[in-house]
């Protein structure tokens, strides 16, 4: 069987809004034994069903920066100018110092925030490995139409998915999107080669 406790891994994967990335995070949790998903933080409040620690670790304002003076996040940003979101960096590197893997999904922006991170972190630098889920244009333009979304959202996120496509030369792996199952195949790849050089 495999699992994942063998070389601890970090995978960031990133890719515009319809790419998958969700999908892709889930799969590997309910999968591959010993991977779990990076629990993030938020100011925004629970929504109904949502469970603190298991969803997201929910501060309020005050204790995210306070978090934030104290130098805990990996990254953190500001979404839709509202509410905060980030990532301590317990929530990371505790899990891969006790052996376990890690997926995450995030903006950009983030995997920008990870990658300098792991500059200053030889555990980082090692286990960590940049996915980026590339998916052509006209066929995003597809997928975003039929998850049922305004024309005017789904040029926003167009707009968007192109500003983030020009970042892809900063990430360690691209995957060519195609279906949910070659995109899993392409994915279960990338975590070997990440694994094989943390040996």
């Amino acid at each position: 069987m495999t699992t994942a406790s063998h070389n601890p891994v970090l995978l960031v994967l990133a890719g515009p809004a319809g790419s998958g990335k969700t999908t892709l995070c889930e799969r590997m949790v309910a999968e591959i034994p010993g991977f779990e998903r990076v629990i993030t933080t938020t100011t925004r409040s629970p929504r109904p069903g949502e469970v603190n620690g298991v969803h997201y670790h929910f501060f309020s304002p005050e204790e995210f920066d306070a978090k934030v003076a104290a130098g805990a996040f990996l990254e953190w940003a500001w979404v839709h100018k509202k509410n905060r979101y980030g990532t301590l960096a317990s929530a990371v590197l505790d899990p891969l110092a006790a052996g376990r893997s890690l997926i995450i999904n995030v903006d950009v922006q983030g995997v920008e925030n990870f990658q300098r991170a792991a500059a200053g972190n030889p555990l980082l630098a090692k286990r960590m490995g940049t996915v980026f889920i590339n998916v052509p244009i006209p066929e995003l333009r597809v997928r975003l139409g039929g998850r049922g979304e305004s024309e005017a959202e789904i040029a926003h996120r167009m707009e968007t998915a192109e500003r983030e496509l020009k970042e892809i030369g900063k990430f360690d792996f691209v995957v060519e999107s195609r279906d949910r199952e070659t995109d899993f195949q392409a994915l279960l790849a990338i975590w070997h080669q990440v694994q094989a050089r943390g040996g």
